[in-house]
C-alpha cells in the first residue's frame, strides 16, 4: 500500500514523526530521498493541518458546552434562591 494512502489511518505521533523525517530528508537526504520527501511533504502537512483544525474545533465545542452547563447551574441557583426568599 502506498504510504500517502495510509496517512489518515496513522496515529498522530507517527504522522508527526513522518513529517519531521520528511522535512529532514528534503533538506539533507540524497537525491532520491529529497525527491521522495518533497513529493510526500504536501500531503503530510495537509493531514497534520486537518487534524489540528479538528482538535481545535473539538476543544472549542467542549469549552462551549462547559460554559453552557455552568450558566445553567447559575441560573438554576438564582431561581432557587428567589423562590426560597
Amino acid at each position: 500500500m502506498d504510504l500517502l494512502k495510509r496517512l489518515p489511518d496513522m496515529a498522530d505521533a507517527d504522522l508527526g514523526t513522518l513529517g519531521a523525517n520528511a522535512e529532514r530528508l528534503a533538506l539533507n537526504g540524497n537525491a532520491k530521498q529529497k525527491t521522495a520527501a518533497q513529493a510526500a511533504l504536501p500531503a503530510i502537512q495537509e493531514e497534520l493541518a486537518v487534524r489540528q483544525a479538528r482538535k481545535a474545533a473539538a476543544t472549542a465545542a467542549t469549552k462551549a458546552a462547559g460554559r453552557g452547563r455552568r450558566k445553567a447551574a447559575v441560573v438554576a441557583a438564582a431561581e432557587a434562591a428567589s423562590e426560597s426568599a
